[in-house]
């Protein structure tokens, strides 16, 4: 070992667990609701990410994911999935820190969210719904511009 993982200096990002907080599916209009369709239903996906320390260096990050399927003002399915891991996060300058847990850790979620609200909807009865990739670090930006903008309203 070189000096500098033994005094901790060496930066480190690992994953000491994954798991599935909550996951809800309704079809609240089935079985109408599976009949095909002439135009495919209207998609709604909306993605937020929280982080709360549970040490110094370890950290809960969870990634919500809520989608919505309709066809005109009837709910087709809604699905709704809160996915958390657990990371350690040690040796990273503190500037750095937000953008791990707010950027990194959701990155590193995101593909396994992804699959479960596939295989709910797929199990569900419609095609697994893909969600396209998520960009992150402009959620991270936008997010950060308005907690700028509300602190300069304060």
């Amino acid at each position: 070992m070189t000096d500098e993982v033994e005094t901790g200096a060496a930066p480190s990002l690992t994953i000491l667990a994954q798991y599935m907080k909550d996951l809800s599916f309704e079809v609240p209009g089935a079985p109408r609701s599976l009949q095909s369709r002439d135009r495919a239903p209207d998609i709604n996906i909306n993605v937020n990410v929280n982080a709360n320390p549970l040490s110094d260096s370890d950290f809960d990050v969870v990634l919500s994911l809520n989608a919505d399927a309709r066809d005109g003002d009837k709910i087709l399915f809604h699905c709704e999935l809160v996915y958390g891991g657990v990371f350690r996060i040690t040796g990273f300058p503190q500037e750095h820190m937000l953008p791990i847990l707010f950027i990194e850790c959701p990155r590193i979620l995101f593909p396994f969210a992804r699959q479960i609200v596939a295989d709910a909807t797929r199990n569900g009865g419609f095609p697994p719904l893909m969600i396209d990739p998520i960009d992150f670090a402009q959620m991270f930006a936008q997010r950060m511009a308005q907690e700028q903008r509300q602190a300069g309203n304060a």
